[in-house]
């Protein structure tokens, strides 16, 4: 699996739009941090080795309990396509939902939440340690359901294609479309750090998780979104970004009497 998607005519693709809206921002007169997103390019450049690591073992975990799956669904029926669909967007919802709210996964997670300002290319900002904090465990389940890995992988990874688009300001509301989609307007609420918009707006692709579960909310006139980590400094070092939340919890963890270990571990963050 290659979230990042580096194919070349994919990147070519990143790199115009990206550069547009750079371009659009400044015309605009709002702006285009150069610091972020050079730390964002800083991030993508170091998570390449990790992205392949992540790639082989995941891979071999999943052919592995493909292996085991008592049943097969087949590739060629559209329906069997809708469904795993719908149960990859179902696990990516409760996925995210818990890396906001179990530290160990927060670790990771909490690198995609670090830019200050919304652009496409902070999308991009991807922790370095996905692997170790096992966020992919939610997407196991399914193929022993008997999806094929190959289908689940691709599912997650146009998942993650399609939320290149929605971290961007220059897209307003997009009208009944909201209702089932998720939009720039509803992700840009989730990258906010101020209480009305904190934990909120998980999904991928859709919204409709958000809704029935209670963690949908819209913008509150007068309330503008503030981007980055509460209770965290703003920084430009790529190794803290990916780092800092596993070392502060390894702190945590040498002052932690062995009764409250896990809470230390997999409490909110």
């Amino acid at each position: 699996m290659d979230p990042l998607g580096r194919s070349p005519l994919w990147l070519g693709f990143v790199v115009t739009i990206v550069a547009a809206e750079a371009l659009s921002r400044l015309g605009a007169g709002h702006g285009y941090d150069r610091r972020t997103a050079l730390t964002s390019l800083g991030l993508v450049m170091g998570g390449l080795p990790f992205a392949a690591l992540n790639a082989f073992v995941i891979g071999g975990v999943f052919a592995w309990l493909w292996s085991l799956a008592p049943v097969r669904h087949s590739l060629d029926d559209w329906w069997n396509w809708l469904v795993a669909f719908l149960l990859v967007e179902f696990a990516y919802y409760w996925f995210h939902r818990a890396s906001h709210r179990v530290r160990w996964l927060w670790a990771t997670h909490s690198v995609h939440h670090s830019a200050e300002q919304l652009t496409l290319l902070s999308s991009f900002r991807l922790g370095w340690t996905n692997l170790f904090s096992a966020g992919w465990v939610f997407y196991a389940p399914l193929v022993l359901l008997g999806f094929d890995p190959r289908l689940v992988l691709g599912l997650l990874a146009l998942n993650l294609r399609y939320q290149l688009f929605l971290h961007t300001e220059l897209i307003g509301r997009l009208g009944p479309v909201e209702w089932l989609f998720n939009t720039p307007a509803h992700h840009r609420l989730h990258h906010g750090c101020n209480e009305p918009y904190l934990d909120k707006n998980y999904g991928g692709v859709l919204i409709i998780f958000d809704r029935m579960f209670g963690t949908f909310v819209a913008e509150r006139p007068g309330e503008p979104i503030r981007y980055g980590l509460a209770h965290r400094e703003a920084t430009a070092n790529p190794l803290k970004i990916a780092f800092r939340e596993w070392i502060l919890m390894a702190h945590d963890l040498r002052a932690t009497r062995f009764r409250d270990i896990g809470r230390t571990l997999f409490g909110a963050p």
